[in-house]
């Protein structure tokens, strides 16, 4: 039977089946947590593809081994019909050991605009690193993106785990930072985006002395943690700000703030999700009980998003924007 959505629901998937399958690319399992660009007349999903031949680990230690995953580049004219078209950055090239949920973002500042990709960069196992942000810039050539090697660079402080992040313009022509030092998300501010790039130790350990002061989002009550789904929607009230939340009893929900265009501080905040788990592909894969948003586009009065299912496949979903602001001014 067809899942039908709610007409009065804040986010309706597309449809009832996934825009990207497992399986779908020779030599990857699962493919998820996208990010997206909108470019070229065309969609542009950067996926976190998973390589052939991960099992799960029943010891102690990471759920998975041999678990692999590069960035797989996926596009569609519609938002809809997806196609693959190439693999845009491979795990043990680049410096970096595994890419994992990578973000797109254009990133305007003084110097001009940019194409940013940020992900998690997964260290080797055997190194005992913990995970941190990497940054890579992507160019464009006229056909398809292409890593810029030589821009990559890790972010924020060394020697603690960071993840979720997305950059993005500030109204004043500053440069933000959206990050995840577990359980809350925190707000670094930068005169521009060579500024953060070459953040060093002297920057972040004051920002860590006031790490409160930067904390611009914390878990609901009895929430295990949040962090930064898709990069922010510009509208003429604020950035909407597409986050997901782990609940306390696993379940990963898609939730939604509106932030300050100044500044970057929280304006409201919804205090129930706006997508959760509910399908069979939602709720039943390597992770369970998963949406997972990276990606979010806004088309006139909608807001087309991206987000992982069940650490698998890849959904799609829209919202209307009045709704949500709607619903943002009651919270």
């Amino acid at each position: 039977m067809t899942w039908v959505p709610s007409e009065t629901a804040r986010v309706r998937r597309l449809n009832d089946q996934p825009i990207v399958e497992a399986g779908s690319v020779p030599g990857y399992g699962a493919v998820f947590n996208a990010g997206l660009l909108h470019h070229a007349e065309r969609y542009h999903l950067f996926a976190r593809g998973v390589r052939e031949g991960y099992r799960r680990n029943d010891g102690p230690g990471p759920r998975f081994l041999d678990y692999v995953s590069d960035v797989l580049v996926f596009t569609s004219r519609d938002g809809r019909d997806y196609e693959f078209a190439y693999v845009l950055a491979e795990a043990g090239h680049a410096g970096v050991h595994c890419y994992e949920d990578p973000r797109v973002q254009r990133v305007g500042d003084a110097l001009g605009e940019h194409i940013v990709m940020t992900y998690t960069n997964l260290p080797a196992p055997e190194s005992g690193a913990p995970w941190r942000i990497g940054a890579h810039r992507l160019a464009w050539d006229g056909e398809r993106f292409h890593l810029d090697t030589s821009s990559g660079c890790l972010l924020g402080p060394e020697g603690i785990e960071n993840k979720d992040a997305i950059v993005f313009a500030l109204a004043d022509g500053r440069v933000a930072l959206i990050h995840r030092i577990h359980p809350d998300m925190q707000l670094a501010i930068f005169d521009d985006l060579e500024h953060l790039w070459a953040a060093d130790a002297s920057y972040w350990d004051a920002y860590l002395a006031e790490l409160d002061t930067h904390t611009i989002l914390r878990p609901s009550p009895g929430a295990l943690g949040i962090g930064a789904g898709a990069p922010p929607v510009v509208t003429e009230e604020g950035l909407l700000l597409f986050f997901h939340e782990r609940r306390s009893d696993g379940i990963y929900t898609m939730n939604l703030a509106l932030l300050d265009a100044h500044t970057g501080h929280l304006k409201s905040r919804l205090n129930n999700p706006v997508l959760e788990p509910e399908l069979e592909w939602e709720r039943s894969g390597d992770v369970d009980n998963v949406v997972f948003v990276q990606g979010a586009h806004r088309d006139g009065d909608e807001v087309y998003l991206t987000y992982g299912a069940a650490d698998r496949v890849v959904g799609a979903a829209i919202a209307r924007l009045d709704h949500l602001l709607d619903a943002l001014r009651a919270a």
